[in-house]
């Protein structure tokens, strides 16, 4: 089999989380989540440019999972992350989570859900390899709003060639 030096794995994973991207600006322009959709977000803790409390690393030292439906504020999507605060055993935490630290977007409304390989982006950007902005232009999203904040280190992580990146909707499916 021929090696893929376009990095379709990579391209379908930029394009999928600018899904959840494109969702949050949804969400943010609207001030509030349209009907009885919510979403939950499960991420990478430890990876780079996550900010949670101590507090909250400890509890989680891998990965966890919020929730956005009734209670959350200050929602900001910016280009490489989201910025939001929640509340945990009511405690206000603000969270700042890298689209590239995604590891799973799912809306039980619509049994909508996305499953992704943390840090494949900014890897394959480090490499040389990001998609042109071109393709990785939203159509019609916002604009990040001034950010400059750099999210674009690389992780431990490393794409590879072979099958094992899969981006996986089967679990979410109703059978």
């Amino acid at each position: 089999m021929a090696e893929d030096l376009m990095r379709y794995d990579v391209l379908a994973q930029h394009a999928l989380r600018n899904v959840v991207k494109l969702a949050l600006q949804r969400v943010m322009r609207d001030g509030q989540l349209p009907g009885e959709h919510h979403f939950f977000i499960s991420f990478d803790t430890n990876f780079p440019s996550v900010r949670i409390s101590e507090r909250l690393h400890a509890k989680y030292p891998e990965d966890m999972t919020i929730v956005l439906q009734h209670q959350f504020w200050n929602l900001q999507v910016f280009d490489r992350h989201f910025e939001v605060e929640l509340s945990f055993d009511n405690i206000p935490e603000k969270l700042v989570i890298p689209f590239a630290a995604i590891k799973g977007f799912f809306d039980p409304t619509v049994q909508f859900g996305l499953q992704f390989e943390p840090g494949v982006l900014e890897q394959s950007a480090s490499e040389g390899n990001e998609p042109d902005a071109e393709v990785a232009e939203d159509a019609g999203a916002p604009e990040d709003a001034g950010s400059n904040d750099d999210n674009g280190a690389a992780s431990g992580a490393r794409a590879s060639n072979d099958d094992s990146t899969v981006v996986s909707l089967d679990a979410f499916r109703k059978k």
